[in-house]
C-alpha cells in the first residue's frame, strides 16, 4: 500500500472570497468553505442522522450494485474521487475493483482531515494504492489525469449529492470541465439526490439535534479563527428553506439583529440588518430522467442508472463520448 498526500500552500483566497461574498446585495459564502476540519467531522455526524437519508441511500446503491458497476468498466484503469470525505461508501467499489486488478485510487479533497480519514478507512483493502491530492476538484483531476499511463482509462467518482451544490448552469459547466480532462471511453459515476416531499427535504437540512445548524455556523467560527473576525455566534440563526423555482434546499445564516462585523484579515467590516441572511449552500434536486439530458449536454452518455427507492437517490454511470 503506497500512501502519499500531495498538498498546496495556504493562500489568501479564503479572505478574498469572504470579502467578495459578504459585500454582495445577497450576502453569500462559498459552500466549499464549510468543510474545514471541524466542518468535515460535523458532516460525518450529519450523514448518520435519521433525518438525513441521502448518505445511507448512496451507500445502499453502491453496496448492492458495486460489482455491476465495475464490470461495465474497461481495464486497466485508475480511480479519481472528487470529494472523498471519509471514503466509507467508496469501499464497496474499490473492493469490487480489487478483484479485477490492482488499482491506484486518488481521492481529491480540500480538507486534509478528510484525506487522513479516507486513508484510515480504506487502507486495509488489498490491491489498492492511495495517492491523495489536497486540491480543488478540477485542479486535482488534471493532476491525476497527467499521471495515468497511456493505456489506462480514468474512472471518476462524484458521489453523494455534491453536484447539487451547483446551480444548474454551473453544474453543466463543471461537468464539461470534468469531460474536458477525460478521454473518450473514460467514465464518471455521478450521484444525484432526487426530488422528494418538501417537508422531508427540509428536515434533512434542519435536524432536531441541531447538528446541521452547528455545521453551518462553524463557517463563522472559521472566519473568526482564520481571518480574525468577530462574529458572535448566538446572533446568527441557521435557516433551511426550499426554493421551488431552482428545486433546491438553501441554507442561510440569519442575523437576529442589526450589527456590524469586522474581519481584519480580509480588510473590511460588514453591516447586517435584522433578518438579513448569508446564503451558505444550495442542494439542488433532480429527476432521474434529467440526468440523461445532463449527460448529453456535457459530452457524456448515460450508460446505466441505479436508484434507491427508500430515499430516492440515483447513481448514474456516464461515459465520455
Amino acid at each position: 500500500m503506497l500512501t502519499h498526500a500531495i498538498t498546496t500552500q495556504p493562500t489568501l483566497e479564503f479572505a478574498v472570497d469572504v470579502r467578495d461574498g459578504l459585500t454582495k446585495p445577497q450576502k453569500e459564502l462559498l459552500s466549499k468553505y464549510l468543510y474545514d476540519d471541524v466542518g468535515s467531522a460535523l458532516f460525518e455526524v450529519i450523514s448518520v442522522l435519521p433525518e438525513y437519508g441521502l448518505t445511507r441511500a448512496d451507500e445502499r446503491v453502491l453496496q448492492r450494485n458495486a460489482y455491476d458497476i465495475v464490470e461495465r468498466l474497461p481495464l486497466p484503469l485508475m480511480v479519481a474521487e472528487l470529494g472523498s470525505g471519509s471514503g466509507k461508501k467508496t469501499r464497496w467499489l474499490l473492493k469490487a475493483l480489487a478483484r479485477r486488478q490492482h488499482t491506484a485510487y486518488c481521492p481529491i479533497e480540500i480538507s486534509p482531515t478528510a484525506l487522513a480519514m479516507c486513508k484510515r478507512e480504506l487502507g486495509d483493502i488489498d490491491a489498492i494504492s492511495i495517492l491523495g491530492f489536497e486540491r480543488e476538484y478540477l485542479d486535482g483531476l488534471a493532476e491525476v489525469a497527467a499521471r495515468r499511463k497511456s493505456d489506462q482509462h480514468l474512472f471518476v467518482l462524484f458521489l453523494g449529492s455534491t453536484i447539487g451544490n451547483f446551480d444548474r448552469p454551473a453544474g453543466i459547466e463543471f461537468l464539461k470541465g470534468i469531460r474536458g480532462t477525460l478521454r473518450p471511453g473514460d467514465a464518471l459515476l455521478l450521484g444525484t439526490d432526487l426530488i422528494k416531499p418538501i417537508p422531508q427535504l427540509l428536515e434533512a437540512y434542519d435536524d432536531p439535534l441541531g447538528v446541521t445548524a452547528a455545521f453551518n455556523r462553524n463557517l463563522l467560527v472559521r472566519i473568526n479563527r482564520e481571518l480574525n473576525g468577530d462574529f458572535v455566534l448566538d446572533q446568527f440563526e441557521h435557516v433551511a428553506k426550499f426554493n421551488p423555482w431552482a428545486r433546491s434546499v438553501e441554507m442561510h445564516l440569519l442575523s437576529k439583529k442589526a450589527q456590524t462585523v469586522t474581519i481584519p484579515a480580509a480588510g473590511f467590516s460588514v453591516r447586517f440588518g435584522a433578518g438579513e441572511t448569508i446564503w451558505t449552500e444550495s442542494s439542488h434536486k433532480y429527476s432521474k430522467d434529467e440526468v440523461f439530458q445532463l449527460a448529453k449536454e456535457t459530452g457524456f452518455r448515460c450508460e446505466a442508472q441505479w436508484i434507491d427507492q427508500e430515499w430516492p437517490f440515483a447513481e448514474s454511470l456516464l461515459v465520455a463520448e
